[in-house]
């Protein structure tokens, strides 16, 4: 991409600055470039650079365009196409993707757990094995053990108890 926030211009453009792909779809708001037939080798290389910059990048503006820099070089991209009876119905789907969107990257970056209260099934198991030093710390992990066991009634009713 010619732009002069990557610091190009049309002036310095020669043609062999472009690869080949095989499809490109272009309409008054979006460009999607399929199919790219780069060197796999030049590309990888070019994938471990950007990967590196992410790391030492102290501006979140700058980082998240090198993630989508690196996401698009790698094939990581979707386009996804929304649609409604309204503008309004529109706009609320497109707000519920965002959020879907912005949930799945934290996840990725901050780290996850595994939902439905699973993670405190684990953790249930693992105070079980707990070492503790005296009366106060056993009677303590007594406590989170009784508002677990209360988690795992709530989150897992017994079979037939559900209405």
């Amino acid at each position: 991409v010619i732009t002069e926030e990557l610091g190009m211009n049309l002036e310095n453009f020669e043609p062999n600055m472009l690869g080949t792909c095989k499809k490109v779809t272009i309409s008054k708001d979006d460009t999607v470039i399929l199919d790219g037939a780069g060197d796999k080798k030049a590309i990888e290389e070019r994938a471990e650079l950007l990967r590196s910059s992410i790391e030492q990048c102290t501006s979140d503006y700058d980082k998240e365009k090198i993630q989508e820099r690196l996401a698009k070089l790698s094939g990581g991209v979707a386009v996804l196409k929304i649609g409604g009876a309204s503008e309004a119905e529109v706009g609320e789907k497109k707000d519920r993707v965002t959020d879907a969107l912005n949930a799945t990257k934290a996840a990725v970056e901050e780290g996850i757990v595994p939902g439905g209260g699973v993670a405190l099934l684990y953790a249930s198991k693992d105070l079980d094995k707990l070492p503790t030093a005296n009366f106060d710390q056993k009677i303590g992990v007594q406590i989170i053990q009784n508002a677990l066991k209360v988690c795992k009634i709530l989150l897992f009713p017994p079979i037939g108890s559900m209405s």
